[in-house]
Parts: C-alpha cells; sequence; structure tokens
C-alpha cells in the first residue's frame, strides 16, 4: 500500500461560509492521523506576511490543530535549514494563498522545490488554499505583458496534485483556467474549484470533490468547454 497522501486543493474565497472551510480544514487535518496536528505553514505567495499568518494560524488551531509554525523563506535572511525542519517535523504541510508565480519563483530560488517532493514521498501529507492549491498542482499561466494576451505562458508548479486547476473564480468565469488549458495540449482537462469547494487529488490522479460541485473543462479543437462537474461522493 502507498504512504503517499492525497493533497487537499482549497477555494477559499473572500466570500466563503467560514463554517464551510472549517469542515474542510478539519477532512485535511484527518489525513495526518494526529488528533491535533502540528502545521508547517510555507508562507511564500504573500511574501512570508506575518498578517496572513497569523489569521491562518488562528484558524487552524480553533479546528484543533497544535503548533502552527511559519517556515519563512521569503526574507533575505531566512534560516532555511530552520525552515526545512519545521517542515520535516510537522504533521501536515500548508501552502498558503497570495500570488502563484512570487510564490513558485522563492520555493525555487531557495531550492524548495525537490525537497517538498521528497516530503510528499515520504507520506507527509499537504493542503493549499487559494494561490496554494494552484501551486500544489501541475503547472499555472502568467503574462510578460499584463495587457497582451498572446504573451501568456505556462510554468511548472510543484505537482504534488497530478491536475490543473484554479480556485474561487466562478464569477470570472475561469478565464485563466481556461486561458491555461488553451495552452496546453488538445484534449487537457481543468478544474475550476469553486468558494467554500476543495478537491482531493490522489497520487493516481483519482479525485473528489468536497464542500459542493468543482467544475471541469476540457480544450478540444482549440476551444474550452464546460463538461460534468466532479461531485461529492
Amino acid at each position: 500500500m502507498s504512504k503517499i497522501k492525497p493533497v487537499y486543493l482549497f477555494a477559499g474565497g473572500g466570500s466563503a461560509n467560514r463554517r464551510a472551510n472549517d469542515l474542510l480544514v478539519l477532512e485535511a487535518f484527518r489525513e495526518s492521523g494526529k488528533k491535533s496536528p502540528s502545521v508547517g505553514y510555507v508562507g511564500t505567495a504573500s511574501d512570508d506576511d506575518e498578517g496572513f499568518f497569523n489569521r491562518l494560524a488562528g484558524m487552524f488551531r480553533e479546528n484543533g490543530a497544535g503548533e502552527v509554525k511559519h517556515a519563512l523563506l521569503a526574507p533575505d535572511n531566512a534560516d532555511i535549514s530552520r525552515a526545512k525542519y519545521i517542515l520535516k517535523h510537522s504533521d501536515i504541510i500548508y501552502i498558503s494563498g497570495g500570488d502563484v508565480d512570487t510564490g513558485i519563483q522563492i520555493l525555487k530560488k531557495r531550492q524548495m522545490v525537490n525537497f517538498l517532493a521528497e516530503l510528499y514521498q515520504e507520506g507527509k501529507p499537504f493542503f493549499g488554499l487559494s494561490a496554494g492549491s494552484i501551486m500544489l498542482a501541475k503547472e499555472w499561466v502568467r503574462w510578460r505583458n499584463p495587457d497582451d494576451d498572446t504573451t501568456a505562458e505556462v510554468f511548472p508548479c510543484l505537482r504534488l496534485a497530478p491536475v490543473l486547476c484554479d480556485t474561487h473564480d466562478e464569477e470570472g468565469g475561469w478565464e485563466e483556467l481556461k486561458v491555461l488549458l488553451m495552452l496546453e495540449k488538445d484534449g487537457a482537462t481543468g478544474y475550476g474549484i469553486a468558494t467554500g469547494t476543495a478537491l482531493r487529488v490522489f497520487p493516481d490522479g483519482r479525485m473528489e470533490a468536497l464542500g459542493g460541485a468543482v467544475h471541469q473543462y476540457v480544450s478540444r479543437g482549440g476551444k474550452v468547454k464546460r463538461i460534468s462537474d466532479v461531485m461529492p461522493l
């Protein structure tokens, strides 16, 4: 039996129901097998914003977490050995929201991408919120010139969850996800994780929606169309 755990991708979103998010957090915490799991916090997407950390740490503790430690990686004087120690000895690792590209670039600069992959292969559970969920997935899209759609390009993320996804953009019509799918091979599938929901992704690519329907899109013949939603079991 594989010791690798499912990855939990939370949508987040400003209008998300707090109770719904609490239930999703509890679901992820159960993956650790601990009653009060310690959480290692990776905040590179928010440039290790302390306010972000304090808010999320408080929510995690309210939902039964034990210690929540900030593995600082963004500051120029970051102690990378200390950050690795925190993550290696945490029961579950959280990847914060913010900006996907910024988050990944800092992890690459600090040579943390392979380290996180090793922890995942060793059976460490991971969960993310908003941009953190996208970071845990395969790839994302950026624009060299934000005003020119022809400059859109795909870049790799952590690839712990073998999916393409976006989060809490149901009101925007998942435009960035659609651009990503158009840049992928024909037949690529992507998932729009709506506000207040989550996607549990297993190592073999199987997935389950949590908290509500997850939107599913596919690129075919130069177009992106919505297909059947992924529904909770």
